[in-house]
């Protein structure tokens, strides 16, 4: 009888322990943020758009009211922004998200134009200067163009500009059909790199038990896992595209490049202010701490990869542990097809994809297996997701 209330005793106090182990850990990654000097933050069609599908005038000055704060205190500011499709659904008069992709990108076209000047109408109330910049894919993987995207970001910020990023729905076809603004502020943060990503959306941040009872809002994810990927679903939104998944996906690229990301409610006041204060606001994504270099984020996040190598166990060993590159031996197929200076995706036996790297020939010499000591992937050009 003894045994059993000292060990019932026990496993309480391994449970309080933990719960305040947690709690500190919270804190004290929370407390890192108000450190953050160059923060992306991304806002969501819903929290920029009222029921008509309209820009809502008074949820835009509010949010821009708590960016412009954050410059004037010192911060450097730069903001995605979605809602261009949806204020031009309002515009044309369409009650659903149009599915043909010219009238797509003409909805882009008329509310790209509304929501700039609605931006730059409320910046300059604070003495803020903005500036568009329309991005596609193909500029942020042709290396050559990457490096000018960052170098334009870089000159604005250092010039006092609010930079005002979207994607160029109007003339996008890949982005616009497959795109999606978070994967986009992941993207831009990375490319900078930014302190801090904060997605401003319609929900508090992830909730465990969506729907249920039982449900309770995620305050700290250490490790995307499974369980954390099974909490996140679509979006039900006329206007919007994603929904939880997209930002999880989100947050795996930043935080694998070393930079922690805040999901929140952008219908709440002051809730960037409370986020940079420290306060448990939302849920936080904690970084990893080998932040990633400039040329292995590109490698990592920055393309459609064109083909995959798939290696055995040997091989996965040594590319994940021991920082080796892959050699022919390790291979066990080649997938897909792609030139040399490609990046493909290296694969585990089950298909799990587990690194990303340049491959240095092509799919058809590959399987030609007519290649021996040579290196199919250097590891200065392999980054481990």
């Amino acid at each position: 009888m003894l045994q059993g209330y000292w060990g019932f005793k026990a496993a309480c106090h391994f449970r309080l322990f933990t719960r305040a182990d947690f709690i500190f850990t919270s804190f004290v990654h929370r407390a890192s943020l108000q450190a953050a000097s160059r923060i992306v933050v991304k806002l969501g069609t819903g929290v920029l758009t009222d029921s008509r599908k309209l820009i809502d005038p008074a949820q835009l000055e509010q949010l821009v009211a708590q960016l412009a704060a954050q410059r004037k205190a010192g911060r450097e500011i730069i903001l995605v922004t979605s809602g261009a499709v949806g204020a031009g659904m309002g515009a044309l008069g369409y009650e659903t998200r149009p599915t043909d992709l010219a009238e797509k990108q003409a909805c882009a076209a008329v509310g790209q134009s509304r929501l700039m000047a609605a931006y730059d109408k409320l910046f300059a109330q604070h003495g803020l200067v903005v500036a568009q910049v329309l991005l596609t894919h193909e500029d942020l993987e042709h290396h050559e163009r990457h490096l000018n995207a960052r170098n334009t970001l870089v000159t604005l910020l250092q010039r006092g500009v609010v930079p005002i990023i979207n994607e160029n729905d109007a003339v996008s076809f890949t982005e616009i059909k497959f795109g999606d603004n978070d994967k986009l502020s992941a993207l831009v943060a990375s490319l900078l790199p930014a302190d801090l990503l904060v997605i401003l959306t319609t929900v508090d941040g992830v909730i465990e038990n969506f729907g249920k009872k039982n449900a309770k809002q995620l305050s700290l994810v250490e490790k995307i896992n499974a369980e954390v990927e099974g909490m996140a679903g679509g979006t039900t939104s006329v206007t919007a595209v994603g929904g939880m998944k997209s930002k999880i996906d989100a947050a795996k690229i930043v935080v694998r490049s070393g930079i922690p990301l805040v999901i929140a409610s952008g219908k709440k006041k002051n809730v960037l202010a409370k986020i940079l204060d420290g306060a448990d606001e939302g849920t936080l994504f904690v970084a990893k701490p080998n932040k990633l270099q400039g040329r292995k984020r590109w490698i990592a996040f920055f393309h459609h990869p064109k083909g995959a190598l798939v290696v055995d166990d040997g091989a996965k060993k040594a590319l994940r542990e021991a920082g080796k590159s892959l050699l022919p031996p390790g291979l066990v197929r080649c997938e897909g097809t792609f030139d040399a200076d490609d990046v493909v995706r290296l694969c585990d036996l089950n298909g799990t994809e587990f690194a990303r790297g340049i491959a240095k020939f092509g799919a058809e010499e590959i399987r030609a297996k007519k290649l021996a000591r040579v290196e199919l992937v250097h590891r200065d050009d392999l980054v481990i997701l």
